[in-house]
């Protein structure tokens, strides 16, 4: 695949695409603050090109996500709608309620289930399914915590929905695991697992869905861009709905492609082509 262009800001593509579809942690905040410069640019985005859709893989509907935002500082000048893996893993819960399932993850997220009529336990035994959006306890806890009772589950044959396919974030400069860290342990044990976030393309049906309501008519795939720091995310969900994608150098992957000179566009491409992805373009931090 060919080098990502590099562009100086997101003014540089305002005549190329009509939507965006932005990622939100590690390109608006950081889980503890929002990047004010980068929420300038969306907001200029908003107001002068068209809608900017946010696309997390967050497990709580939108709604809460707002909250968050707001609680961190970002404006709401800078989006026109969200959309979150939780809003699409709604329906995959829905689908299989009243369980009972076997849920993991924190307090705060359990209003993904809210009016789902799901039977919920803290443990495996006698559980339909399992429902997960994140360790017990994100801050300490590891997957290696849960290797014992997931190798139970998974001879069993137990199906596992992940609500964040997301393996690390960082919150401020720590990383900590999300639920498909988890999952992708579950699945090395010959668990099966069931995601709609990114990279799997529930997900974009909702986004694009609503890009199509707020552009007033059907959306040109070659007219939207998609702008994320994840790899595993971001770009190859991007790459498998055939989206551009600006890639935001200085997120999850910084180690590995910025140095003290800047942004390493050799070595961009290199962690790219490792995973067999590509990007249409490449900037270090998002800005206007």
């Amino acid at each position: 695949m060919s080098l990502p262009q590099p562009i100086a800001g997101l003014s540089d593509l305002a005549d190329r695409y009509d939507v965006l579809l932005c990622d939100v942690w590690g390109v608006v905040h950081n889980g503890r603050e929002a990047f004010p410069v980068a929420c300038a640019a969306l907001a200029r985005w908003k107001a002068e090109v068209g809608p900017v859709v946010l696309i997390t893989n967050a497990p709580r509907p939108h709604g809460p996500i707002i909250e968050q935002l707001d609680s961190l500082g970002a404006p709401r000048a800078a989006w026109t709608e969200i959309v979150t893996s939780g809003d699409a893993t709604r329906a995959l819960i829905a689908e299989r309620a009243p369980g009972p399932a076997w849920t993991i993850g924190t307090e705060r997220d359990r209003v993904l289930y809210d009016g789902l009529g799901l039977a919920e336990q803290l443990e495996p035994a006698g559980a339909a399914f399992i429902a997960i959006t994140g360790p017990y306890d994100d801050d300490v806890e590891t997957p290696e915590d849960y290797r014992d009772r997931f190798t139970a589950a998974a001879a069993a044959g137990l199906p596992m929905i992940c609500a964040n396919p997301d393996i690390v974030v960082h919150k401020g400069e720590k990383l900590i695991y999300c639920a498909g860290a988890l999952a992708a342990l579950y699945a090395d044990l010959g668990g099966p697992v069931l995601m709609a976030g990114k990279p799997h393309a529930p997900i974009y049906d909702l986004a694009l869905a609503k890009a199509e309501q707020l552009l007033g008519r059907p959306v040109e795939r070659s007219r939207v861009l998609c702008i994320g720091d994840g790899l595993a995310t971001d770009v190859r969900g991007a790459n498998s709905q055939g989206l551009d994608i600006l890639f935001v150098a200085n997120g999850i992957h910084a180690a590995e492609i910025v140095g003290s000179a800047g942004l390493d566009l050799v070595a961009t491409q290199d962690v790219l082509a490792r995973e067999g992805l590509g990007a249409a373009h490449v900037i270090a931090d998002l800005v206007w």
